[in-house]
């Protein structure tokens, strides 16, 4: 079986694919079949998000782009800004993760929320395709304290100021 420990940066090729829905690409520890038929293991460091579109080095050099598999998803639409809207807050609210396009929103099938849907007056269209969450406003996903620097927070660390006294 192949091990794949890290992500690939600055390459010039692919060797192999892997399609995972969204669900698989937050786990650290896989195990997956590339597009080749060979097995493999993902090892990579806990709270490692993959997104379509990365790219893996496995432990004999061989690139693996991570492609996001089709799912099981829900488009949201609405005849006006401010009903999709509200359907953002609403599901924001329940911590949904959401791919956000433009005038619509995309999230895993769920009959509850379908159904919370419904009722705010939104259309919903079921369907099989890739999804891609929002990251988050810090980031997205897990961090650690040596992620600091990685550029990925949209606001600078809050940094306490010490009152003499």
């Amino acid at each position: 079986m192949l091990n794949i420990f890290e992500r690939a940066v600055g390459h010039d090729h692919i060797d192999d694919r892997v399609a995972l829905p969204f669900d698989r690409r937050q786990k650290s520890r896989l195990r997956v079949t590339l597009q080749s038929g060979q097995e493999a293991a993902l090892l990579l460091e806990r709270g490692t998000i993959l997104r379509g579109g990365d790219c893996l080095r496995a432990e004999d050099g061989r690139i693996i782009e991570v492609l996001a598999a089709e799912q099981p998803v829900m488009d949201v639409t609405a005849a006006d800004a401010p009903t999709l809207t509200r359907a953002a807050y609403h599901l924001g609210n329940r911590h949904v993760p959401l791919q956000v396009g433009d005038g619509w929103l995309r999230l895993e099938k769920d009959h509850v929320l379908k159904d919370m849907l419904l009722g705010l007056n939104v259309t919903v269209h079921e369907l099989q395709a890739p999804f891609e969450p929002e990251a988050g406003a810090y980031g997205g996903g897990h961090r650690h304290h040596h992620d600091e620097d990685a550029g990925g927070n949209l606001r600078p660390p809050m940094r306490l100021k010490r009152h003499a006294g």
